[in-house]
């Protein structure tokens, strides 16, 4: 049996059961219960009344968080070569295109995010068995294919983040680190929330939000008040 170490311990008696915390409460404790003797990631899970199985209800979006993820963001950028300066300029890690697109092919995706031009896409079509399960392809809703590539790699520097909802109805998305200020997480989380009620789908019946829970990297999750960030 696994020994259940002090700091274990002290979680099992912060967390009280059946209850909801407010979201300021929640931002407080997740600091204290995380165990990790590094920085954790904090991470959010809110389940939608959604069926994402209808494309009328599939909620995906981006979000900027006003104090970013905490996370080094590694952003390659294929642009032709005309462009390429100020990719570099405004940030990104890693700036080419058919090099690139060789790399890919060959198996490498060591980036976080990739960026592109509409006019480039025809060529990561093919790509798309790498890129696709790995959620790596660019795509315009996301702001990851677009005219402005310097923008758009300023702003994912920035803290800029896309979610999808997933088979089941959930949104996961990291919002921060546990070495953050409750403050910022706590802001952090308001703002992915505002982001969720906008997209509301209006084909959505009955209840919107059934559920958000808050946690750090291998932490319990933290139940939260839905009207308390709703």
């Amino acid at each position: 049996m696994a020994r259940v170490s002090k700091k274990q311990k002290e979680v099992v008696t912060l967390l009280e059961r059946n209850k909801q915390y407010s979201i300021e409460e929640a931002s407080e404790l997740v600091k204290k219960i995380s165990t990790t003797k590094f920085d954790a990631s904090v991470d959010m899970a809110i389940r939608l009344g959604v069926d994402p199985r209808k494309a009328n209800q599939m909620v995906r979006g981006v979000v900027t968080l006003p104090h970013g993820t905490g996370k080094a963001v590694r952003v390659l950028a294929l642009v032709p070569s005309d462009k390429e300066a100020e990719a570099k300029e405004a940030g990104a890690d890693y700036v080419g295109l058919d090099e690139y697109l060789e790399k890919i092919k060959g198996g490498w995706t060591d980036v976080d995010v990739i960026i592109t031009m509409p006019a480039v896409m025809g060529k990561l079509g093919p790509l798309g068995r790498v890129l696709g399960p790995r959620g790596l392809m660019p795509n315009p809703k996301t702001g990851t294919v677009t005219m402005d590539v310097a923008k758009a790699v300023s702003e994912v520097k920035a803290g800029k983040i896309d979610f999808k909802v997933d088979k089941y109805g959930i949104v996961h998305a990291s919002i921060g680190k546990v070495s953050f200020s409750a403050e910022k997480i706590k802001e952090n989380a308001e703002e992915l929330m505002r982001t969720l009620m906008r997209l509301k789908p209006t084909s959505a019946k009955g209840t919107y939000v059934k559920s958000i829970y808050m946690s750090s990297t291998m932490s319990r999750g933290i139940p939260v008040e839905s009207k308390s960030v709703a």
